[in-house]
This record gives C-alpha cells, sequence and structure tokens, in this order.
C-alpha cells in the first residue's frame, strides 16, 4: 500500500543537517514507490557540499539527479541508495534496486530510474555502486595498458576501488600510496600493494590521485615516470590547490589530466549510456573483498551527526560509511 509520507535528511544550512517529514505522491503507472534498506555517505563530495564549499560556478553542474533545494542550502544531496520496490510494474515489485537518490526513507521516482541488483550482489554492499562507477569512468579515462607499474594515491574509498579495478588488469603492479597506514590491511585484502609517501614505488607508468589534498598530488607528480599520466580525480570545491609544475614536470614530459563522473569518459561515449555503465558497475561487486571498504555503520537517525563527524575531519579514517533503515 502506498505511503503517504516519508524521512528524509536536509542540509537546513553549511554546517548543519536535520531529518525532516515530506509527503510523498501517488506513484503513477510509470513509477515506483522504493523502501530504502541502505544509502551509502560518499564522504568527499557530501561532505564538501556538507560545509558549503560548491563554488558558484559548479551549482548545476553538482546537482544530484533527484536533489531537492539548491546550494548552500537548504538541500536534500545524496546519490547512493539501494531498497526494496513496494509499488510500480510487476517485474519490478519486490526487487531490490540502486537509485541515484538522497538519504530518505521511502521515494518515489521513474521505474527508468532504478537499477535492479545483479544476483549475487547484496544490497548492504551496493551502496558502493556511485564510487564504484566513478571508478570505472576513471580507469576508461587513464586507460592503463597491460604489464603498467599504477600508482594509487589517496586510499579513499575511490581510490581503493581504482586499484581493485586497475589490479585485475593483468600484468599490472598496482601501489596505493596513503598516509593513513591502516589502509595497508584494506589494499591488501583487495590484493593490491600500499605504501606510505616516503616509500612508494617510483618512476610509474600511470598515477592516479585521489586524495584530495595538494600534498597528495605533489606526490603523484613526483612518482610519474618519463611522459606517464597522472590522472587527477579529486574535486577541491572551493579550495585552492598548490601544483608543483617546477622541477620535472616538464623535462619528464607529464600528461595532467582531469576526470569526472558526470561525463562518460570519451573513449566510451559514443557507445555507453549512463544506464549501461551503472549496470557495468553493479555487475562487478559481486567480490566479497569490497566489503572491507564499507568501514562504519549508522541507522538513519543517526545521519546528521555522522555528516558533522565526518566533515569535521579529513584525518577520520571512515571509508564508506552506510546508513542503514529499519
Amino acid at each position: 500500500m502506498t505511503t503517504s509520507t516519508a524521512r528524509a535528511c536536509w542540509l537546513a544550512e553549511p554546517g548543519r543537517a536535520e531529518l525532516r517529514t515530506e509527503a510523498l505522491p501517488a506513484p503513477t503507472a510509470e513509477q515506483v514507490q522504493v523502501r530504502t534498506l541502505h544509502s551509502g555517505v560518499s564522504r568527499g563530495t557530501e561532505t564538501l557540499v556538507y560545509r558549503g564549499e560548491v563554488p558558484a560556478s559548479e551549482v548545476e553542474r553538482m546537482r544530484a539527479p533527484f536533489q531537492s533545494g539548491d546550494f548552500p542550502g537548504p538541500v536534500k544531496y545524496g546519490y547512493s541508495s539501494v531498497g526494496i520496490v513496494e509499488e510500480g510494474p510487476s517485474a519490478l515489485v519486490g526487487r531490490a534496486v540502486f537509485c541515484l537518490f538522497p538519504h530518505q526513507t521511502r521515494y518515489v521516482v521513474p521505474a527508468a530510474a532504478v537499477h535492479v541488483l545483479p544476483d549475487g550482489v547484496p544490497p548492504a554492499r551496493a551502496v558502493l555502486a556511485a564510487n564504484l562507477e566513478t571508478a570505472v569512468n576513471a580507469l576508461w579515462d587513464a586507460a592503463p595498458r597491460v604489464g603498467d607499474r599504477i600508482s594509487v594515491v589517496g586510499g579513499g574509498t575511490v581510490g581503493l576501488l581504482v586499484a581493485w579495478l586497475a589490479g585485475r588488469v593483468p600484468g599490472c603492479v598496482v601501489e596505493v600510496v596513503d598516509t593513513q597506514v591502516a589502509r595497508r590491511e584494506v589494499a591488501e585484502r583487495l590484493g593490491v600493494n600500499f605504501a606510505v609517501p616516503e616509500a612508494a614505488r617510483d618512476e610509474a607508468d600511470l598515477v592516479i590521485h585521489a586524495s584530495g589534498r595538494s600534498e597528495g598530488l605533489a606526490t603523484a607528480l613526483r612518482l610519474a615516470a618519463f611522459e606517464a599520466t597522472v590522472l587527477e580525480l579529486s574535486w577541491y570545491g572551493q579550495r585552492d590547490v598548490s601544483v608543483p609544475l617546477g622541477g620535472a614536470f616538464h623535462s619528464r614530459r607529464l600528461l595532467l589530466q582531469s576526470s569526472q563522473v558526470g561525463h562518460v569518459a570519451a573513449a566510451q561515449r559514443g557507445r555507453w549510456s549512463h544506464r549501461r555503465r551503472m549496470e557495468l558497475s553493479l555487475s562487478l561487486l559481486t567480490d566479497p573483498a569490497l566489503d572491507a571498504l564499507i568501514t562504519d555503520t549508522a541507522p538513519f537517525a543517526a545521519l546528521p551527526a555522522v555528516l558533522a563527524r565526518l566533515a569535521a575531519s579529513t584525518a577520520d579514517p571512515t571509508l564508506c560509511h552506510r546508513i542503514d533503515y529499519a
């Protein structure tokens, strides 16, 4: 039976989130009503939004698919929701689905906006789908070659997913570089090497930077071999970034390239839709080793406090923080 209200997490203003009750429309024949099981906090982007650091030039490009409100707030933001279809086309009712929807107990969206979870992908792991989609797009942009030495600077959720994917390319030797030594255990569970910056291997054929810090970008440039590509996957919002383009940057003929998930990577764009890319990402989530990336869980009622904690410190060791709904 259709439920007429839901609870949603809103950023009332930068630095303050709250739960609000809102009305749900009755689904039409082309829509589904979803009851949320889990959602994931995309730590880098969502804490940047929480702090009110979305640049004025990016307020439209940064909009999530089902965002309500506007930056800097009030705004309902998020894009990693997993739930059960309660109403809609018979082929979907009762199925577990992923949707790029904010943190909310129930919601109504077009049936075309949900993705049925593949067999072997548990709902609790599927919250990684949006981050994995970013990692897939990054690997498409980076175009690693068989046998490459690859360094991933920044062992957050996206960086570790990039490393996991790169480690599956035949012959590639992948090293995650991070200042937090605790990330070594997760990296090793994903089948890749780990090093702190001062001990990292240099002469990398490909470097992917995902630390979100200027120091990490400097490390990425330092590790790159002659004519190597450094793929910049971090997004800094309003923060100024110091890029060390002196030293060996020119003599090594390095290529510094951006990557962002909003557009399908150029090499794939003529054949791949956003939907096909998401379906690929979901199909890759059958590996139980990926559960190591979900380091924290909390009930939906605690979400405002979770966002405040994650936004307060870049040293917090949390990777993916899953929110569980009763």
